[in-house]
């Protein structure tokens, strides 16, 4: 064991970061050359160490994807009888459609208020219980009640679910039948910068293929900044954060503003293949078991309106996370004895544009998820040093804990559950594609609790990336300002956790009370039958 830990070093690590996230590769976007160029990188990476394709006689597997870039209005056009203003694109509002057509447009769509924009028996709430939106545009609060009251009795507290993920929020709007659906962004409760989503949703987007070309989703999807959304409800005469407020009453009914909005989006679509990356290092006894570990290789490549730099290289985020995959294989190759399981070392792609890449694999996957014993992922490592902790996202969900407690205690680290649950980390990356379809899915994060400045230093240098580098051109690899000496000590645990589970007989599940047991243990079920 001592030559597979020793063999994870800073040095490897390090060179496949800045060769993964150099100009060269162009910010790795789906179907464009820089995905061609980090397929190719990868490919090299893991044959050089001995790994086998992972899908049959290939290394990748195919993603069907359509892309669609588009023109919009200049604004988000807003008309009442009084009251009537223009938010600004980009600036105020931002907008996509998922439908695959030419044109697609709001025209003076009756604008409603549904709070939350939430659906959920098992917390009896229903927003849109006493009102039918079918073909207006309803206007939704980010998060869900729990956060803004951290009553710990409504919804999960402080701690985000999914129905508070902007994704549900769509979701829940089209099957409701709105036209189109705008979330009011708030840094706190969306757990990012209003930046985030003019860069996320600027430029080409791509989305899974679909047999209904995506006429189920709403026409318009879009956002609206705190500022704006105080002007619009302004305009209807109302104070926005009274109707906050109000929203979080039992006897909540969602309002029409006496509003009219209108917006037309101009589709140029193409249709694209990306691709999923797969390396296998086969077990013995139990080959046919699978313990997976992922990590996203995309980001968001080129954006040619950007003012100065256009290269969105993507270092932590998630140059970082593939690195690790190839010293973790690396590790695996370096064993005395292979292991009684196999390893599916997953490269996805897409995860920038809705974890499309693992979701595809979620759906179409080339081993069984019956015969997945779980799915450990991997995303923006840490770059600030050793930690005395170590993160769990979703801790408490499944008996994959009892694993990270025992590489942890060998470490000297304790385990601790997300110290920021109101941003909902664990429906926001690859891991969750898998748990909605009910293989044990294992969210880690780096600790916070830093070995020589503490917690709250640690705290301010995250939250001071997030503002000034997530998902902007500035996410570049600083060897004078990155200390990796944590993620090193990360990644040797992943591949703790992973050999244990590789040479183990049994089948870590999810515990009760769990949204996705049921699923799980229906899938087992018809497997023995």
């Amino acid at each position: 064991m001592s030559d597979a830990f020793n063999s994870i070093t800073e040095e490897q690590f390090t060179n496949h970061i800045t060769t993964l996230s150099s100009d060269e590769f162009e910010g790795r976007g789906p179907s464009s050359a820089g995905e061609e160029k980090t397929l190719n990188y990868l490919r090299q990476q893991f044959a050089a160490l001995g790994l086998q394709p992972g899908n049959g006689d290939s290394f990748l597997q195919d993603v069907p994807l359509v892309q669609s870039t588009s023109k919009y209005d200049s604004a988000l056009h807003i008309r009442g009888e009084e009251q009537s203003l223009d938010l600004e694109y980009k600036d105020a509002f931002m907008a996509v459609t998922r439908r695959m057509e030419e044109s697609v447009a709001l025209h003076q769509s009756e604008l409603v208020f549904a709070g939350y924009g939430i659906t959920a028996p098992e917390y009896d709430w229903y927003d849109y219980q006493y009102i039918d939106v079918r073909g207006k545009t309803v206007v939704v609060l980010v998060n869900d009640p729990g956060y803004a009251t951290e009553d710990p009795d409504l919804f999960n507290g402080k701690a985000m679910t999914y129905y508070g993920r902007w994704t549900y929020k769509y979701e829940e709007a089209a099957r409701q039948g709105a036209a189109g659906v705008i979330i009011v962004h708030e840094t706190g409760p969306a757990g990012y910068p209003w930046e985030v989503v003019r860069n996320s949703w600027s430029g080409p987007q791509f989305y899974l293929e679909a047999a209904d070309k995506n006429m189920s989703r709403c026409a318009v999807e879009g956002w609206i900044t705190t500022e704006a959304a105080g002007e619009l409800f302004a305009a209807a005469g109302l104070d926005f954060k009274e109707q906050k407020q109000r929203a979080l009453e039992e006897d909540f009914q969602a309002t029409a503003l006496g509003l009219e909005a209108s917006f037309s989006i101009r589709n140029s679509i193409e249709n694209s293949m990306s691709h999923n990356f797969l390396a296998v290092w086969p077990g013995t006894e139990r080959s046919d078991e699978f313990i997976i570990y992922t990590a996203h290789w995309d980001h968001f490549g080129i954006d040619g309106t950007q003012d100065g730099d256009k290269i969105f290289n993507g270092a932590r985020d998630n140059a970082t996370g593939v690195a690790a995959l190839l010293e973790i294989a690396r590790a695996f190759t370096r064993l005395p004895e292979p292991p009684k399981r196999s390893i599916l070392f997953l490269a996805v792609t897409a995860e920038e544009r809705g974890l499309l890449g693992s979701k595809y694999y979620g759906t179409h996957p080339v081993y069984p998820l019956t015969k997945t014993v779980a799915a450990i992922n991997m995303d923006a490592l840490n770059i600030w040093g050793r930690t005395k902790d170590v993160t769990v996202v979703g801790y408490g969900n499944s008996e994959l804990d009892e694993y990270v407690q025992a590489a942890a205690e060998e470490q000297d680290r304790y385990v601790r559950p997300d110290p920021e649950p109101e941003k909902g980390g664990y429906y926001r990356s690859d891991h969750f594609s898998f748990a909605r379809q009910g293989v044990p899915a294992l969210a880690m994060d780096h600790g916070v609790d830093h070995v020589e400045k503490g917690e709250e230093w640690m705290r301010e240098e995250m939250d001071e990336w997030i503002e000034e580098n997530y998902h902007k051109p500035s996410d570049e690899y600083r060897p004078d300002e990155w200390d990796l000496s944590g993620a090193i000590e990360d990644i040797r645990l992943w591949f703790d956790i992973g050999h244990r589970l590789s040479n183990d007989s049994a089948l870590p599940n999810w515990r009760e009370g769990t949204e996705f047991k049921a699923l799980r243990d229906s899938a087992m079920a018809e497997v023995t039958e």
